[in-house]
């Protein structure tokens, strides 16, 4: 793939604090298309849907779904799909449920702003 043919990575961003959606948003749109928000569970599948991202970062607490059925459900609406759960709770237990449903990544918000570009990055990547 030549650098003209090169194309960003369209994520889709899930999280219910509206300061913490613009700021991923911020940190991935140098490097991402970030091509919707949501705020709510029930939204995501919707979103997914409609805006086939390449990626869809999720955060668990979400109201009225959680990330953790967000995880199931995008799967099964699209096996391949690719899914970061990008978490406050830095919990193995909950690592490992969010992979069993179907999360491809997991990061911690306390981590460094690059964990969640590189992994967002290197799932894209995967397909290309």
């Amino acid at each position: 793939m030549t650098t003209q043919e090169h194309r960003r990575p369209r994520v889709l961003v899930a999280d219910d604090h509206p300061d913490m959606l613009q700021a991923i948003c911020r940190l991935l749109a140098p490097d991402c298309d970030v091509v919707g928000t949501v705020s709510d569970g029930c939204a995501v599948l919707e979103a997914v849907k409609r805006l086939q991202p390449d990626v869809t970062v999720v955060d668990l607490n979400l109201g009225t779904v959680s990330g953790f059925e967000a995880c199931r459900q995008i799967r099964a609406l699209n096996p391949v799909a690719k899914v970061v759960v990008f978490t406050a709770m830095n919990d193995p237990c909950l690592r490992d449920r969010a992979f069993d449903l179907g999360a491809s990544a997991f990061v911690c918000k306390v981590a460094t702003d690059a964990d969640l570009v590189d992994a967002v990055q290197c799932l894209y990547e995967q397909d290309e």
